[in-house]
């Protein structure tokens, strides 16, 4: 896909190369939070695909100076929950078991475990889990990350507060506190555009 998609890019003129460097390098990011929003791998990358392919076809709408991975976050978002409402379907793993055989242990001793620390995120409110999954691991201001859910900044600074509190609660209160104030930090560093600019 990403071969096919690299010979469009370099067959286009009338695109900037680095419109085409900047949404093949958002794939990773891209991947992430598509893998959070479906919890299964095959269909996070379908909807990257598809949020690739939308972007391309949509390539002059995008306005230079502004953030691509704001606007590729709100595409992929807008494709999951039209998909959603279009299919209704959803595997059904409650005890984790099918996610369990796709996670590799951790080779390292830390405080808490991965497996803690995808339990704990995958028992937050879903709306919770996307705001701090946006701001946190992103690096998405309150404002982007709320022109993409489609809120005020301030639901979603509340909605991030309450999963670090949850976190902590899950964590342990030394882990949680800790985590809370690197979550923090990240979620007040500035976005830079694709430009370069805050």
């Amino acid at each position: 896909m990403l071969a096919r998609l690299t010979r469009a890019l370099a067959a286009a003129d009338e695109v900037p190369a680095a419109f085409g460097r900047e949404l093949l390098g958002a794939v990773p990011r891209l991947r992430r939070y598509a893998l959070s929003l479906t919890q299964h791998g095959a269909d996070a990358d379908d909807m990257v695909q598809h949020t690739l392919l939308k972007a391309w076809e949509h390539r002059r709408q995008f306005v230079p100076g502004t953030s691509l991975s704001a606007w590729l976050f709100a595409i992929l978002r807008n494709g999951f929950f039209n998909g959603r409402r279009k299919y209704r379907l959803e595997v059904a793993d409650p005890d984790g078991a099918h996610a369990a055989t796709l996670a590799s242990a951790a080779e390292q001793e830390h405080r808490a475990s991965l497996r803690d620390l995808q339990g704990a995120l995958d028992r937050l409110e879903p709306a919770q889990r996307e705001a701090l999954l946006l701001v946190a691991v992103e690096g998405l201001s309150y404002e982007a990350a709320a022109g993409i859910i489609g809120c005020p900044a301030g639901t979603v600074k509340s909605r991030v507060s309450r999963a670090r509190d949850r976190l902590g609660q899950d964590l342990g209160q030394d882990l949680g506190q800790n985590l809370g104030r690197d979550l923090g930090r990240e979620a007040d560093r500035p976005v830079r555009s694709p430009s370069g600019a805050a």
